[in-house]
């Protein structure tokens, strides 16, 4: 298992890892001070299975540094770890393409849960924050992926390969030529066909999936 860190704080990264150290024997772990840092290990380490951000980090405004990374490497889930505790903006987090938000002053166990969940495919936010349950893990008497993805029309297939490569349903109309209310029913049809609840999902569950075997192939 690899894990990025990007915390611009060097005592609250080096708690964090071992946290995770102690939790997870084993893990290997990458560490960045900014969002450019973040980006240039992505880019030399592909192997990188989760990465745990700060959103308030100098030189970073709102939520940019989220989507920075989103957009440039979606089949990297995205774990924020901050100090912000305020249910909207953990919501609006998970709606920037986030996977999950842990508060800073959780415990450990909370943590490992949280990253445990953001692995397995969940959304994780901590209920006792005011938002809702943590989802449970995909269910695994689901049909098999493929068969999932069969499901989709031609046009659904366009707007998933879309969502594989970061883009906003803005982008994704420009591109298509349809209105932004088109792509939200096709999105919400991909998400029912292929039973999952986010577009961080749509990411993780079809990261490593051709496309051409399951005749979905342009």
């Amino acid at each position: 298992m690899r894990l990025l860190l990007v915390d611009d704080h060097p005592l609250f990264r080096e708690a964090l890892a071992s946290a995770i150290a102690l939790a997870f024997p084993g893990a290997e772990l990458h560490e960045a001070d900014g969002i450019r840092a973040a980006c240039d290990i992505l880019d030399r380490n592909a192997g990188i299975d989760l990465t745990l951000l700060d959103l308030t980090m100098q030189g970073v405004a709102g939520f940019d540094g989220l989507v920075t990374i989103r957009t440039r490497f979606p089949r990297v889930p995205i774990l924020i770890v901050s100090g912000l505790e305020e249910p909207r903006i953990m919501h609006e987090a998970l709606r920037h393409g986030a996977a999950g938000f842990v508060p800073k002053a959780v415990d450990k166990a909370t943590l490992t849960r949280a990253i445990s969940e953001v692995l397995g495919g969940a959304l994780f936010m901590p209920p006792d924050r005011g938002g809702p349950p943590a989802p449970a893990r995909p269910n695994s008497r689901k049909p098999p992926l493929a068969e999932r993805v069969a499901r989709l029309t031609p046009q659904q297939m366009r707007v998933l390969t879309m969502i594989r490569q970061g883009k906003l349903n803005k982008q994704i109309a420009h591109e298509l030529q349809v209105g932004d209310s088109t792509v939200k029913a096709h999105v919400s049809e991909i998400l029912r066909k292929l039973e999952v609840i986010s577009r961080t999902q749509i990411v993780i569950e079809t990261a490593y999936l051709d496309f051409d075997q399951t005749g979905g192939g342009f």
